[in-house]
């Protein structure tokens, strides 16, 4: 019995938003992407613990920055050995502001990677969305290193990403959801915000018709969702990465699942054409409200959980 699973993926690449490897044996996605919070999840599970301790004992006398690495590639690579395409390996929220150090962090992780033995064109480096992260994946990218950039809230972050030809962009669903609910409070009528009246939907959406309309390369992949009816809001978006309980409920469901973005349709509408720079980025930024504070609060996020993944690893014996 084919599955509204089975029809998103001949619609769109599905990706597993987990570092959970049994997750994506059931679910067999095309790519997968992490982050400091779902290993750090991972890694707190008995099933991983010989994981993490392989790595402290075989690197123990790496700085803990490298160890951390090594164990986000160790993820990685054990990851490409279950999906056929890629997967995206995160930088240290930490260097969100610091355009050398997020370059030297990412060479650091696709040497790591290389000398394991996985060609980079398999690796996905994740910078978040600031203009520092954004000009560090400019230079990386003409290294021949790919960058997927990740706490994306705004057609502005966007339009700076393509213009850095960055090869995919994560802009978010679910947080931009749940800024508009919480600051409607009581007013929120979830009915009228459902599917394709979503906010974190619309937002993504606005990012693909504007890209596909001025044929921009730069990949798109909706990200962070609360619910399947965004995901089917976004069928035929070029990626999504979805959660293993997401992908459980969208392979449980036989419903069909018809495209709801194409590329016909985006070049019908095509937005207006937006000029970007760094000044146009700071200003247009500062004046969206929730994309400046999902971004902040985002980076302190990851940042936490990066902090808590470093005394994890200081304390394994």
């Amino acid at each position: 019995m084919s599955t509204q699973l089975d029809a998103l993926k001949s619609l769109t690449t599905v990706v597993a938003d987990t570092g959970d490897f049994e997750s994506m044996q059931t679910y067999r996605p095309t790519d997968a992407t992490t982050n400091p919070s779902l290993i750090l999840k991972a890694v707190q599970q008995d099933a991983y613990r010989p994981l993490l301790k392989q790595i402290r004992r075989d690197h123990s006398s790496a700085a803990l920055t490298e160890q951390v690495d090594q164990l986000l590639v160790a993820f990685g690579c054990r990851i490409l050995d279950i999906v056929p395409g890629r997967v995206s390996t995160e930088v240290d929220a930490r260097l969100s502001f610091d355009v050398q150090a997020s370059i030297e962090r990412a060479r650091q992780i696709i040497a790591l990677y290389e000398a394991r033995g996985v060609d980079r064109e398999r690796v996905l480096i994740k910078l978040a969305s600031t203009w520092e992260g954004i000009q560090a994946a400019r230079a990386l990218q003409t290294e021949g290193i790919q960058c997927n950039m990740t706490l994306l809230f705004s057609l502005t972050q966007a339009i700076a990403c393509a213009q850095a030809r960055v090869r995919l962009v994560s802009p978010f669903v679910g947080r931009i959801y749940d800024w508009h609910k919480k600051a409607a409070g009581a007013d929120w009528n979830e009915a009228a915000h459902a599917g394709s009246a979503d906010p974190g939907v619309q937002s993504v959406s606005l990012i693909y018709q504007y890209f596909k309309a001025y044929d921009i390369p730069t990949q798109i992949m909706g990200a962070s969702f609360r619910n399947i009816g965004q995901i089917r809001a976004l069928a035929g978006c070029d990626l999504l990465t979805i959660s293993p309980a997401l992908l459980g409920e969208l392979a449980s469901s036989s419903e069909p699942l018809p495209a709801a973005l194409t590329v016909a349709a985006a070049k019908e509408h095509a937005p207006e054409w937006v000029a970007s720079n760094e000044v146009t980025f700071r200003t247009q930024l500062n004046l969206d409200a929730m994309a400046t504070e999902k971004l902040a609060e985002g980076i302190r996020i990851f940042t936490a959980d990066a902090h808590k993944l470093d005394v994890l690893m200081a304390q394994v014996d």
